[in-house]
């Protein structure tokens, strides 16, 4: 690490201007929070392997900034020249750097990799003494990297029908709507995610999320799509073709940009069907379209280019005229949150099989017994719950890496076990696992908490506190228009009684075969789970947890549906909302205090655990049931 710093620091001298600090973020040029290997820049340059975080190089200091689910992490990972910045406790970075840095400081950034938001932010904060934002024009760490992963050219695919629920035409049609409505003649789509859900393609450029390295560019007569074309078959070719969407380069997105912003994008040849469309001239203020309700909306005053400001990289919003922007959550995020009823559907298929497979696992566990010869360690059980779950209809790999985590590393919230350092599976300490699967029909997202042996009275309450916070958010009933930010209290409550919390979010959206965490929404104490309310087939997590650092870790998830809740009253016409839970696997009963439950919570349990037996007792074998019937007998207080 002190080599890499040093040579990074050589470089922010002789950079024209010389660089005072260098920001090197997490995210890559499309601000995913799962990046490819020859994007993980942070992690090379500070050794720190947490999905979020940043890190800032000065000529004398080396500081990374992360949140509260990395902060035992990170203090393990960081050699003696990094500080560890917790945020939400320390001054974030744009204050940090404000305050710190000289007058006339400049900060270098390779301006794919920060949104417009995050430079906006850095921006403002330096004009109190006249600092500035220094866009590279090469990323620095890429030029100290000496053994960088080369690109990987995976084929893109093509997602069907029967697992979308939605045709391309129909969300072009729907989008372009949408860019009338705004007076806006193009969007610029950047969220890898948002490109693979809105042209029905899946790819396998990043490692977990199914997603192709790819930009998107619509307007209102015509659609983009930027990738490397080594990726693209024939058939891919011709389903772009006949779904009027143009494969180009994607180093051609830049000047493509800059184009559209002069209205001089143009279609090239390519075959639609049987016709052939030979240079179509996008005279983008000339061009009428049909509005959703048949008639004609005229767009010549549709002179707004869209970008999403969380999602767009600083280098292309560079080349457009900032009074010609619309800088507003792309239409895509809300459109992909919200479920269709095939992609529903699917997503229960696949978290029943899920849930066979997590049984299974746990019913294997047990068989396996602490006194085996075999020792069992984080690592090798982790490799044995893929196993059962790679067994499984339309298995496409995992939607995270597992954390598989024992006594004391359970209390890391975001543990990853290395074979090398990893922990032996202990019969007398509390064992958590998070895991998830990429299936074709749905993605999955699960937490089980678990003890092998004799649980203490302290391991038990704090798991049953969390098991009411757990039981409590997924049982609410709520108005439309309630949004994360008023929930996340739900699941807090039974810990806060005993002076208890955690550090992380209570709940994220889930893709459908995409992005394990996906938005808008989200149900968490953090500001932005404020900007978009919980609506009707939207999908969200339920996992509060507690970790005592040096001890232990507990966290109880499932996948949950809002849906409209039938209520007795309506107060205010607004209509009500609920949770369905669609994730089945049985909590551990011995780690429940039943005295500490309601009637009621302890009621819902019970019914629980006995639809998990309904559910997933088809599925399994003799032994396999028999382990399930026991695990899920009914309590009784």
């Amino acid at each position: 690490m002190a080599d890499t710093l040093s040579a990074l620091r050589i470089l922010m001298a002789s950079h024209t201007p010389p660089l005072d600090a260098l920001v090197v973020p997490s995210e890559d040029y499309h601000q995913s929070e799962y990046v490819s290997a020859r994007d993980k820049r942070r992690e090379f340059v500070s050794g720190f392997t947490g999905s979020t975080g940043l890190a800032l190089v000065t000529q004398t200091e080396a500081l990374l900034w992360t949140d509260g689910r990395y902060f035992l992490q990170a203090i393990q990972q960081l050699s003696d020249p990094w500080k560890l910045m917790r945020m939400g406790e320390d001054p974030p970075v744009d204050l940090w750097m404000a305050d710190n840095l000289p007058a006339d400081a400049a900060v270098g950034v390779d301006p794919w990799c920060v949104s417009v938001n995050t430079s906006q932010i850095w921006i403002r904060a330096f004009s109190k003494k006249e600092q500035k934002l220094v866009q590279t024009t090469t990323n620095l760490v890429d030029e100290v990297w000496k053994n960088r992963p080369p690109p990987e050219i995976n084929p893109v695919m093509i997602h069907p029908l029967e697992y979308t629920g939605r045709s391309v035409e129909d969300k072009l049609k729907t989008l372009r709507t949408k860019l009338s409505q705004e007076k806006a003649h193009g969007l610029i789509v950047t969220g890898l995610d948002e490109v693979a859900w809105l042209y029905n393609i899946r790819g396998s450029d990043v490692s977990y999320s199914p997603v192709v390295h790819a930009f998107a560019i619509v307007t209102l007569n015509s659609a983009f799509f930027y990738v490397d074309k080594r990726k693209v078959s024939d058939e891919v070719r011709l389903y772009m073709e006949r779904n009027g969407i143009e494969v180009r380069d994607y180093s051609a997105v830049i000047t493509d940009v800059s184009l559209l912003a002069s209205n001089q994008l143009n279609l090239s040849s390519f075959v639609k069907g049987s016709e052939v469309k030979a240079n179509v001239e996008v005279e983008l203020s000339s061009i009428d379209i049909a509005g959703s309700n048949g008639t004609k909306v005229e767009s010549q005053s549709s002179d707004l280019i869209w970008v999403d400001p969380a999602q767009c990289c600083y280098a292309l919003y560079s080349k457009l005229n900032s009074d010609k922007v619309l800088l507003q959550q792309s239409p895509l995020a809300l459109e992909k949150a919200l479920k269709n009823s095939v992609e529903l559907d699917g997503l229960k298929k696949a978290h029943i099989r899920d849930g066979v497979a997590v049984v299974q696992y746990l019913v294997w566990l047990d068989k396996q017994g602490m006194e085996d010869s075999k020792k069992l360690t984080e690592v090798s059980v982790s490799d044995k719950l893929e196993a059962f779950r790679a067994s499984k209809e339309h298995f496409r790999g995992l939607s995270f890496p597992t954390i598989s985590s024992v006594g004391s590393n359970a209390a890391i919230i975001h543990y990853g076990p290395k074979t090398e350092t990893c922990a032996e599976l202990d019969p007398e300490s509390i064992y958590l696992f998070d895991s998830g699967a990429q299936y074709l029909d749905g993605t999955t997202d699960i937490t089980r908490t678990v003890h092998f042996g004799l649980p203490s009275a302290h391991e038990k309450a704090c798991y049953t506190a969390v098991l009411k916070g757990h039981i409590a958010l997924g049982n609410a009933r709520f108005p439309n228009g309630t949004n994360g930010h008023s929930l996340d209290i739900l699941a807090r409550v039974p810990l806060w009684k005993y002076g208890l919390d955690y550090r992380h979010g209570t709940g994220h959206g889930i893709g459908s075969f995409l992005n394990v965490h996906e938005g808008p929404h989200l149900i968490s104490f953090r500001p932005q789970a404020q900007n978009v309310p919980l609506q009707a087939s939207m999908t969200v997590t339920d996992e509060p947890g507690y970790y005592e650092d040096g001890a232990f870790g507990i966290r109880l998830e499932n996948v949950l549906v809002v849906k409209d809740a039938d209520t007795k009253f309506n107060f205010g016409d607004k209509g009500y909302l609920s949770f369905e839970h669609i994730t089945w696997a049985p909590y551990q009963r011995k780690l429940i205090n039943i005295s500490l439950l309601t009637f009621e919570e302890l009621n819902w349990v019970n019914t629980y655990h006995s639809q998990c037996r309904d559910i997933l007792a088809p599925y399994l074998d003799e032994s396999e049931k028999l382990w399930l019937n026991k695990a899920t007998e009914p309590i009784t207080a």
